[in-house]
């Protein structure tokens, strides 16, 4: 969300969710998740705002932020990447692969390209290891990829469209 009118509706949609809750005490990691695929990340105000509506001290929410590596306090880019780092996807070349990416984009794992555009990640695995190396960008999962096909992955999401 990137404007003013993003927020509040983002907001909106938030309060909308908490609402519909039956129960909302022990809901702190759901409501973090909705508020994560809401607005991208966690940032103070989001944490704020759900510490107000759950009626918990906003240091336990931010604990619990802080406590699950899945959460993020850093806005991540339009496009995530995420490239399989399991046994499987390692040894048919994944490490070749994300340093491919990482050269491509001038990043490292964790960051996000200054224009926005990509964000980087490493996972433990995906569950596909019949498609090793494996690629996740956005919801889309690209099998056997290899350093090469790293720049046409990335052209063709920045224009828009995706690889089949």
């Amino acid at each position: 969300m990137d404007t003013s009118k993003g927020l509040e509706q983002g907001f909106d949609e938030l309060e909308a969710y908490i609402q519909a809750l039956h129960e909302k005490q022990g809901a702190l990691i759901t409501v973090l998740h909705k508020a994560q695929t809401i607005f991208g990340y966690l940032p103070k105000d989001v944490q704020l705002f759900i510490s107000e509506k759950l009626k918990l001290p906003v240091s336990k929410v931010y604990g619990v932020v802080q406590f699950y590596s899945f959460f993020t306090m850093i806005p991540k880019g339009k496009h995530r990447i995420a490239v399989c780092m399991g046994t499987a996807c390692y040894v048919k070349g994944a490490e070749k692969v994300l340093e491919q990416f990482k050269k491509l984009l001038g990043i490292h794992e964790g960051e996000t390209t200054v224009d926005g555009q990509f964000s980087l990640e490493a996972l433990r695995c995906v569950g596909a290891c019949g498609l090793a190396p494996v690629v996740v960008i956005d919801e889309q999962v690209y099998g056997k990829v290899s350093p090469k096909k790293v720049a046409d992955m990335l052209s063709k999401h920045q224009q828009g469209g995706d690889e089949t």
